[in-house]
């Protein structure tokens, strides 16, 4: 049986379970469960993570822990016991484990391992924790290092700021809302702005001298110097050198590290130096030999110096070299550093180039403690401390320190008889008080221990050397009194012995005999003269001899000899136990001189503080002991000394000795008399503060008076225990009388800042440390009374003195944080006078900073929800005085502009924050009553409406996101949770005042204004957050937004017909509110909308505000990312959805306005689909086809459905930004010419809008114009950038700009230039289709055609949308997909490249256009594209396929042409027809052909930088062909047997022969070309391509071509091959190539359209031979004719169905020629000069497409139409007659290189022409040009393997494109009408003539 546990209530599962029995609950090792009821070994409850699935689990699967149970029952919540700390990490760390998987995926490597480590290292500190084995203060330091991590985890993850007291969280309700936000506001700081540490320290490591010349061992000595003072501030660190360079001991780091510790801020300056002396040890000389001397000498080497400045920029810890210098001149060794920094380095050599001192610095800031715990290692592995010279800048009372710094200056010696200098070295030793040495206590520096005696370094033959270096002595003090230095003088000898001879001496005593020390100073020693062998051990012989040549020191009355020779050294004392002042001396022992006490208490104000300090308790002990003895004589001057004491313990160096003060005060002072005195002095002082010239001394009493209050209530204390509390009374009279010379003092009004308000503001600022004095003698309302009085006796005059309001207000906030404000009896008699000073601060809006203070202290102290009597009468007095002035303040505060400094700004933010801190507390606080009493304390409507409106301005700056912090939620929660109860209240307020009669709009505006950014906050939005914070938040606060949302709901209700009011300004903030993801919000939301139409609907009769302001809202809202799928459903679906509300549209479907409603709904959701695709696109990072293929689905849906041209323009620019982005210029232009398109050449005035400034419509227009020209430019779309400068260049015009013009027509002309001389790549096309649910709207089951990218070949682009889809699957077949693939809810891509179709096929078509310029027209205003699949239809011939090989083409038609405005568009429309095996193989020749063609054509014009494409080509056509390739037609298709089968299949049969033999020829051309280009190598392919053409040819059955075919005029567009034929454009066109339609070849051999470039006269003869015939296929042929004689004359072949009669008759008569018109030919092609016509216009009517065909006159009425089509072969009379071509022709011998034309040339009069309309007969017009060099051709011999060495005697006519074309205007530009050849002899005279060329029409910009 299941019994609710009592005391299992909560545990962690410690084994993981599957949940497989009947009810059972999935866990995971680690999860916690919250357990109900056991059972036999089984619990059933819920795992915290997820509490709505219960379940049963066993027992023993669970570790149970220690909980609290609140709410008992079905809500019981189980709160562990555990330590907070523990709760919050574990907590934590399972929050981090998510995310942290996360950073894995996202790549964020650095911040994975990092966190790795850091969660690591918690788990090790909690399981430490855990153990509980641990100190109390290792547990805090455990805390605090855990709570650290916690919180640089959370800041990293973009978590929230925890508050913590005392490292364990706390719950914002237990606390004060301004106690919150101080926990918070301290932890963001010290997250934020670390506080400037006041002490700093350098490290310095040595690494090594790098110098070529050592050898000798090196002393390096660093210290720091400050050169505006010139004088060393810091001890040395000195350390020694190997003879390498490097550290002597590497072993020990303390003896190459130091830590220059307590650097002040001021001393971090740049003329603060780091110095480095270097000495040598070793030989006098340098560069002496070796055996010159032994002794080792200390001798100057070089120094280096640097600015500590340079360190500051960088904190680096790389390593420094640092420049050495050698000192020339050793007498200047002493200031080598100072001529350095001075820059005075010329006098100085740089060791080497490449020398240099390698050192590690390093500055670390904080006090050395701090330091201490960061850089632990460096105090474990060994570092020395180099200290300041001195005491540090701040003295502790428990520093011993007895140091004496000795400076060895210089000394002045004599000769000594000899005839050079001397080379002086001093030898100094510390001798005590029984002569002995004293042993290490002298100190070269940190790094070195001491050592008992000090050698100088020598100077080279120098009588007046000068040292300057500095030596610490730490003498204990008990060694100090008898000590004396000894210094001793020897001349260095640089003889071989090397000896160091002494020569004299000097000493000085270290104390006096009255006990001072030594004074601080330099003192000039006599030197003593010794013998060399002078024994100096017995130091008693010498100590009775003067020592000094000073006055100060001379103890010795005899005579001092007058010496020559003096020595000189600094000394400098820094101890905290001798003293060198002797009137410290003398107050210290005042007993033994009674006469002098005046004299030393007048002096005592002399004596340096550091001096008082070190003897503070026995200065004071003599103080008390002199009033004791005599205290009317000397009690005011003992007073004037104890507030000088006093007052120096303020200063920052003494300040840490207060404690010693008071120490002294509570355990050492005795005077129990004193206070009578001590009050009395007091009270007169104070009694005269108008006196002016007291003032400075009055002033030093009153900032004494804590300390001399506590003396006075220590002093009374200790009367009363000795007296057992006699005068009691009197004592109490003493201070009231005293209180009331303050309180009458304080009452003065000063005017203006005088010397009054000076002593005001002082006493002020110490008066309330004297409350807890009082509090000692006197009882807690006593005191307050006192207090209250004083306070109270203030001046209430505000423009007085400013210094002294600030400091009133300061005084008032130390009342406030002092103890007696704490307790509630006091804090109720002070709070009036408080609040009272604050309103009137707050009023002025001053010291706000201080203010904000006050009253956050105030509110710390009344905790939530105390239901005291005393604490609700309190926060009725701040109510009444504050509540409104605190409103208006924050109001004021924040309407102002932030300051622009950083430091100014975080204030700024803090008094704002501390302010809304205080009125959520005062808010907190109030209760029901509070509540009313205010809202009844308005004695007008007017009033109460005020106080609203400003209520609720305030709640909605304190919604604002900047108010708090990022990372402040907690903070955030509890204000929104304030301001929602608050609301409540209020909202009742408005209910009753502000309704029917009353209504005020402005109020009820500003009433669900604040309710919608309410709920909009981003910090409700509960769905963002983790589910443990969800939880925590709906536990604690609940959904407030729902909470809101209903109050909205019911204040709508409530409104009636003045709802009609809000229509429809309140519609977008509704609708925001309804995109929040909450079902219930939406549920309540909703249906407003529903009442808003209805409302509409009553007054105007439509809703057509409703519906612009919802679309307008829908689209703004859904940019910034909100709303989601369920949204739509909600406006749209039937069904109810979610709770009590039916959905939108079924509640539209009962009104009478239905219709209307629901075509709202459909189109407000159609446009959501969009939006919301939109949104999900842009969210992405890059931009891609996704993104921009949204935009353009949404810019159509908006012009198409919603004509909302503002939304449209918006897009079209979002657009335009995107393909900027994406560099797509071309769309980028295309995109830009819909705005255009909208805009007219007016001067109508536009408002700026976007980017655009205020302009008229023209001027706006002509900058897209030239936008979009530059973006054409950049797309190498330049044709339709022609177009755009033609149109501006026309305004400019009619404006007579010509300026303008002129620019513009020289872009057009660059535009031209660039067509023709820049190269543009052809994309490939791509079609895409989308099937499956899950695409976005805009592109599920459709499909697409997209341009690919320059060089974007299919892999590449599948690829590209596999990346852009990357949960899509690639179909790998072309078939269309069923409907399980259009509703499966995944991704499925199908991808194929397809081929364009050209519209503009008449441009593609005419002979001698460039390839640049046709390049344009294959790829570019394409709207058709297909897409061939062969199969096989019926059985398969194995031995030839091409009988059954079918092909299905499937054309696809888009809704726009590409390129447009994106570079994909859907597919409108789809053909699908089959094409039957020989249609196939027509097209395939047809293809290979025109490669051909090409490739032959770019290699004769040089295009290609090599042949090889050619020869592949050559290669595979012969070689195919050979082996079966064209041969496999011939068995298919001109078998009889398919003859007969496929009557009506002869034309094809015939076009395919046609196509066949046309191949031979090109190919034999081909041939020749690739004779003339073939690189020596590749000679023997060329033989073998040769042997298989001549196969090939015999296997096609031709023997020779000029026996077999007519001399066709086989043009070639730019000079390669080509077979002139039909020109009608065909609509199934098989690529931009291929020119011939398929369905009607037989129009092919009549209908010609002749090249004007030269033809012969053989060719003309046989212009109608068009189909050759061998003896294999003359039965097919025969047939053929039998088909043909069957077909009457009205059947003759035509090329289009839709052509009249006439237009479709075709002639096949041959034109024979006359041997006149042969030469005419001649004639005309030796002028070489044909001149091609003007282009006329392009005709107003469309021509039908006959009209493009250059007609041929009738044939005579009986001849057969056979005859023209299929003639014999009999070659024509006139064929050898050509004058251009004789027997041995250039280009069969492949020998004649002017013979190939160039693609300029040829392309002149191939493309002119023009229509004739009379004439009935065209005539080809032979313009051929003869070589210039008949001569020279003779005597070249043939190469070998020509391809003409096999061919009969006949030579085969010239291809005409091996003529030179005559010079002719340059070609006419697209997009000009294409024309055709003329049609008689007579036009064609007429082209010399020149005709103007009329100016084409221009197409219409939209047709872009």
């Amino acid at each position: 049986m299941w019994i609710p546990t009592e005391h299992e209530k909560y545990g962690v599962v410690i084994a993981g379970f599957r949940g497989t029995v009947p009810h059972g609950l999935s866990l995971e090792i680690g999860d916690t469960v919250q357990i109900l009821e056991k059972c036999d070994g089984w619990y059933r409850g819920f795992a915290l993570k997820n509490p709505n699935v219960k379940g049963i689990f066993p027992s023993n699967y669970i570790h149970l822990k220690n909980a609290c149970v609140k709410n008992k029952g079905q809500f019981e919540m189980v709160i562990p016991t555990e330590d907070s700390v523990i709760t919050e990490m574990t907590s934590t760390l399972r929050d981090w484990g998510t995310m942290w998987k996360q950073l894995y995926v996202r790549n964020e490597g650095d911040l994975f391992h990092r966190l790795w480590h850091i969660m690591n290292e918690i788990l090790d500190l909690r399981r430490q924790v855990l153990v509980g084995h641990l100190t109390h203060d290792r547990m805090k330091d455990v805390k605090r290092h855990i709570t650290a991590r916690l919180d640089w985890g959370n800041e990293q993850l973009g978590l929230d700021l925890v508050p913590r007291k005392e490292y364990a969280m706390v719950d914002p309700e237990e606390i004060s809302i301004t106690e919150l936000y101080r926990l918070m506001e301290h932890r963001h700081r010290k997250k934020d702005t670390p506080v400037p540490a006041s002490s700093h320290h350098l490290f310095v490591q040595m690494k090594s001298l790098m110098c070529s010349n050592l050898g000798e061992e090196l002393e390096v000595i660093f210290s720091l110097f400050d050169s505006k003072e010139n004088r060393p501030i810091s001890e040395r660190f000195f350390l020694r050198l190997n003879r390498n360079g490097l550290p002597k001991c590497p072993e020990k780091p303390e003896r190459h590290c130091s830590l220059f510790v307590d650097l002040g801020s001021s001393e971090l300056r740049k003329d603060i130096y780091i110095t480095v002396h270097i000495i040598r040890i070793g030989r006098m000389g340098a560069g002496e030999k070796k055996n010159a001397c032994n002794v080792q000498y200390r001798r100057p080497f070089g120094c280096a110096v640097l600015s500590i400045a340079d360190l500051l920029a960088g904190d680096s810890k790389d390593d420094l070299v640092l420049k050495v210098y050698m000192c020339n001149t050793e007498s200047d060794w002493y200031q080598i550093h100072e001529n350095i920094i001075k820059k005075l380095n010329a006098r100085y050599n740089l060791t080497g180039s490449n020398a240099g001192l390698a050192v590690s610095l390093q500055l670390l800031h904080g006090d050395i403690e701090q330091i201490r715990r960061e850089y632990t290692s460096m105090f474990t592995h060994g570092v020395s401390i180099t200290r300041k010279l001195g005491f540090s800048n701040i003295i502790m009372p428990g520093e011993m320190r007895n140091d004496l710094y000795i400076t060895v200056e210089r000394g002045e010696f004599e000769k000594g008889g000899k005839s050079v200098a001397r080379n002086v070295e001093v030898t100094m030793h510390v001798v005590d008080s029984s002569g002995q040495i004293l042993k290490d206590f002298i100190s070269f520096g940190s790094g070195e221990p001491p050592a008992s005696e000090y050698h100088s370094f020598v100077l080279y033959h120098n009588n007046g050397p000068r040292w300057a270096e500095l030596l610490k002595l730490p003498i204990p003090v008990d060694k100090f009194r008898g000590a004396h230095i000894r210094c001793e003088f020897r001349h260095c000898s640089t003889k071989e012995k090397g000896e160091k001879k002494l020569f004299g001496f000097s000493f000085v005593p270290l104390m006096q005999e009255n006990g001072r020390t030594l004074p601080d100073g330099t003192h000039e020693l006599i030197v003593h003269k010794c013998e060399e062998n002078t024994n100096l051990q017995d130091s008693s012989r010498y100590l009775k001899l003067p020592f000094s040549k000073g006055i100060f020191l001379g103890n010795n009355s005899q005579a001092v000899k007058t010496t020559k020779e003096s020595f000189w050294i600094t000394s400098f004392l820094c101890s905290t136990k001798l003293t060198q002042n002797g009137d410290m001396l003398d107050l210290l022992k005042w007993r033994t001189h009674p006469d002098k006490i005046a004299g030393c208490l007048s002096k005592l104000k002399e004596i340096d503080g550091s001096e008082i300090v070190k003897f503070l308790q026995d200065t004071l002990d003599t103080l008390f002991g002199i009033l004791d003895e005599n205290s009317q004589k000397y009690g005011s001057k003992v007073f004037d000394c104890l507030v000088h004491i006093i007052n120096l313990l303020q200063d920052s160096k003494f300040h840490h000795f207060k404690p010693v003060m008071d120490t002294y005060i509570e355990s050492h002072f005795a005077g129990a008399l004193a206070y009578r005195d001590l009050i009395k002095v007091l009270k007169w002082h104070i009694d005269r503060v108008t006196e002016v010239e007291l003032h400075e001394h009055i002033q030093e009493v009153l900032k004494a008076q804590e300390y001399i209050f506590k003396y006075i209530v220590q002093s009374r204390r200790l009367f009363s225990i000795a007296t057992g509390g006699q005068n009691e009374e009197e004592f109490r009279c003493c201070i009231q009388e005293l209180l009331m010379s303050v309180r009458f003092f304080l009452s003065q009004e000063s005017k203006g800042a005088n010397a009054l308000s000076q002593l005001q503001a002082v006493f002020l600022s110490s008066f309330p440390s004297v409350y807890s004095e009082l509090l000692k003698l006197f009882d807690v309302r006593e005191v307050a009374n006192l207090v209250h009085d004083a306070l109270g006796s203030l001046p209430t005059v505000m423009h007085g003195d400013e210094s002294l309001q600030a400091v009133k207000l300061q005084s008032i906030g130390k009342t406030v944080e002092s103890h007696l404000y704490t307790n509630p009896d006091s804090r109720y008699i002070l709070l009036p006078v408080v609040l009272h000073h604050l309103h009137m601060h707050l009023q002025e809006q001053k010291d706000l900073i201080m203010c904000a203070r006050i009253l956050s202290n105030i509110f710390c102290l009344i905790k939530k929800n105390s239901s005291e009597k005393s604490v609700l009468e309190e926060i009725d007095v701040i109510v009444n005085s504050l509540l409104d002035i605190l409103l208006r303040t924050i109001l004021e505060i924040t309407s102002r502009p932030q300051p622009s400094g950083s430091a100014m700004r975080l204030q700024f933010q803090d008094v704002t924050g501390e302010f809304v801190s205080c009125l959520l507390s005062l808010l907190r606080q109030m209760t029901d009553r509070h509540y009313q009493q205010l809202l009844d304390s308005f004695s007008t409507k007017e009033d109460l409406r005020d106080f609203l409106l400003q209520i609720f301005t305030v709640f909605r700056i304190l919604i604002r996101p900047e108010m708090f912090p990022k990372d402040w939620t907690v903070m955030r929660l509890v204000a929104n949770n304030v301001i929602i109860t608050t609301v409540l209240y209020l909202s009742d307020a408005l209910r009753k005042n502000f309704l029917n009669e009353n209504f005020d709009y402005k109020i009820w505006d500003s009433y669900f204004f604040l309710a919608v950014i309410f709920i909009n906050q981003l910090c409700l939005q509960l769905e963002m957050f983790t589910p443990s914070k969800k939880k925590k938040v709906l536990e604690k606060y609940g959904d407030m937004r729902v909470t809101m949302g209903c109050e909205i709901f019911s204040m709508w209700q409530n409104l009636g017909e003045h709802k009609l009011h809000f229509i429809p300004a309140l519609i977008g903030p509704f609708l925001e509110v309804t995109l929040i993801p909450q079902p219930d919000l939406r549920n309540v939301m909703i249906p407003i909308f529903h009442d808003m139409m209805d409302w509409e609907q009553r007054r105007s009769g439509n809703f057509k505000q409703v519906e612009a302001k919802l679309i307008d809202k829908l689209d703004s809202l859904m940019s910034e990312g909100k709303g989601d799928e369920t949204y739509r459903e909600l406006f749209n679906s039937i069904i109810p959805l979610f709770g009590p509300y039916p959905s939108l549209l079924k509640k539209i479907e009962r009104e009478t306005w239905r219709e209307s409603g629901v075509s709202l709904i459909a189109t407000v959701t159609r446009l959501m689909e969009r939006l919301l695709d939109y949104r999900d696109c842009m969210k992405m990072g890059e931009v891609d086809g996704k993104k921009i293929g949204c935009t353009v689905s949404l810019l159509n849906f908006y012009k198409t459905e919603l004509n909302k041209e503002e939304m449209y323009i918006r897009y079209i620019h979002k657009l335009y930004d995107l393909h900027l982005k994406a560099q797509n210029f071309t769309e980028a232009a295309y995109t830009l010419l819909l705005y255009d398109e909208l805009l007219e050449w007016s001067d109508r005035p536009l408002r700026e809008f976007l980017n655009y400034p205020m302009q008229t419509e023209w001027q706006r227009k002509e900058y897209l114009h030239l936008t979009i020209i530059q973006n054409f430019d950049r797309g190498k779309c330049w044709e339709n950038g022609i177009i755009l400068c033609r149109k501006i260049a026309e305004q400019y015009e009619s404006y007579y700009d010509y300026r303008n013009l002129s620019k513009m027509r020289m872009m057009e002309a660059s535009l031209y230039d660039k067509i023709m001389d820049q190269q543009r790549l052809e994309p490939e096309f791509f079609r895409v289709g989308f099937y499956g649910k899950k695409f976005p709207f805009f592109l599920r089951n459709k499909e697409f055609v997209c341009r690919g990218h320059d060089y974007e070949r299919l892999e590449a682009f599948q690829q590209r949308m596999l990346n852009e889809f990357p949960h899509a699957i690639a179909m790998q077949h072309a078939n269309q997909p069923d409907e399980t693939i259009f509703q499966a809810e995944a991704q499925y891509l199908q991808i194929y490249a397809v081929t364009p179709i050209p519209e503009n096929q008449e441009v593609l078509q005419r002979d001698g256009i460039p390839d640049n310029i046709k390049s344009f027209y294959k790829v570019n205003h394409i709207w058709r594209f297909r897409y061939d699949r062969p199969f096989h239809k019926g059985t398969k011939d194995k031995e030839n396929e091409f009988k059954s090989l079918w092909v299905e083409r499937t054309t696809l038609i888009l809704v726009q042409s590409l390129p447009g405005i994106s570079r994909w568009f859907e597919v409108e429309k789809r053909e699908v027809v089959e094409m039957s095996p020989l249609e196939n193989a027509i097209e395939v020749l047809e293809n290979k052909n025109q490669q051909l063609r090409t490739l032959i054509s770019q290699c004769q014009t040089r295009q290609m930088q090599n042949i090889n494409p050619l020869t592949m080509c050559l290669n595979g056509v012969i070689d195919a062909a050979v082996n079966g390739g064209v041969a496999r037609y011939q068995e298919a298709f001109f078998i009889k047997e398919y003859v007969l089968n496929h009557p009506e299949d002869g034309e094809k049969i015939t076009r395919l022969r046609e196509l066949m033999l046309e191949q031979a020829q090109i190919l034999e051309f081909g041939l020749a070309v690739h004779e003339k280009f073939v690189p020596q190598d590749m000679r023997p392919l060329h033989k073998k391509l040769v042997d298989q053409f001549f196969v090939m040819k015999s296997s096609l059955g031709i023997q020779e071509f000029s026996a077999c075919v007519q001399a066709s005029p086989i043009h070639f567009p730019n000079g390669s091959p080509r077979v002139c034929r039909n020109s009608i454009p065909v609509s199934m066109s098989p690529d931009g190539a291929r020119v011939i339609p398929r369905r009607s070849p037989l129009s092919y051999p009549a209908v010609n359209r002749y090249s004007s470039s030269s033809l012969s006269s053989q060719a003309s003869a046989e212009v109608s031979n068009i189909t050759g015939q061998s003896e294999s296929s003359d039965e097919v042929f025969n047939m053929q004719r039998m088909l043909f004689n069957h077909i009457g004359d009205g059947a003759l072949p035509r090329s289009d169905s839709s052509l009249p009669g006439p237009d479709k008759a075709v002639n096949t008569t041959p034109s024979s020629w006359s041997l006149d018109s042969g030469k005419e030919a001649r004639n005309t092609s030796d002028s070489g000069k044909l001149i091609s016509p003007p282009v006329p216009p392009r005709p107003a009517q469309t021509a039908s497409p006959a009209r493009h065909i250059a007609t041929v006159s009738p044939s005579p009425a009986g001849r057969s139409p056979m005859k023209g089509s299929v003639q014999s072969f009999t070659p024509s009379p006139v064929e050898y007659h050509s004058s251009g071509l004789i027997s041995n022709s250039p280009v069969l011998s492949g020998s004649y290189s002017s013979g190939i034309s160039s693609l300029s040339r040829c392309s002149t009069s191939e493309t002119s022409g023009f229509e004739s309309q009379g004439s009935e007969q065209a005539v080809t017009v032979p313009s051929y040009s003869v070589s210039e060099e008949p001569v020279r051709k003779e005597s070249k011999t043939p190469p070998p393997y020509s391809v003409y060495e096999r061919t009969l005697k006949r030579p085969v006519p010239l291809p005409h494109s091996l003529s030179i074309p005559p010079a002719a205007d340059p070609p006419a530009l697209p997009p000009k009408p294409q024309l055709v050849r003329p049609n008689n002899l007579e036009n064609s005279s007429r082209r010399t003539e020149q005709v103007p060329r009329p100016r084409p029409l221009p197409r219409k910009v939209s047709q872009l």
